[in-house]
């Protein structure tokens, strides 16, 4: 029973790691994509205005739903620049829970999770309508 459930425990919800009222925005060209479940991770290298680089690691949906969404392989490859939106992790760490994603031509997707407890804000376009 203990084996079956630890899975289960590894899956954290959102409001456990990220911070709902600390966005953040970066910049950077894609180092590493990993496209694995519960959920993808995108590392971006960016450079602060004083010059220092930071490795981020974006947290995203699950690679099927990431798919769904035109967010692939293909279109997330090492090197290519991109703009990230989303909500900072609360230790502060380099990480985040990306809820947009920009790309070069100008494309604009969401790669958010909110399903895991994350703000619904309509981007989201698996979310339930607000009445």
């Amino acid at each position: 029973l203990l084996i079956l459930s630890a899975p289960l425990g590894a899956h954290q919800a959102f409001s456990a790691e990220f911070e709902a009222n600390a966005t953040v925005k970066i910049e950077g060209h894609i180092t590493k994509v990993e496209l694995i479940n519960p959920h993808a991770w995108i590392h971006i290298s960016v450079k602060r205005p004083d010059g220092k680089v930071e490795d981020w690691m974006v947290e995203g949906g699950t690679p099927n739903t990431l798919q769904r969404r035109g967010i692939t392989r293909d279109t997330i490859k090492v090197g290519t620049v991109i703009k990230v939106q989303g909500y900072r992790s609360k230790d502060g760490s380099l990480r985040a829970n990306g809820r947009d994603i920009t790309f070069p031509d100008g494309r604009t997707l969401f790669m958010g999770s909110s399903g895991t407890g994350a703000p619904q804000d309509g981007r989201d376009p698996t979310e339930p309508p607000k009445h």
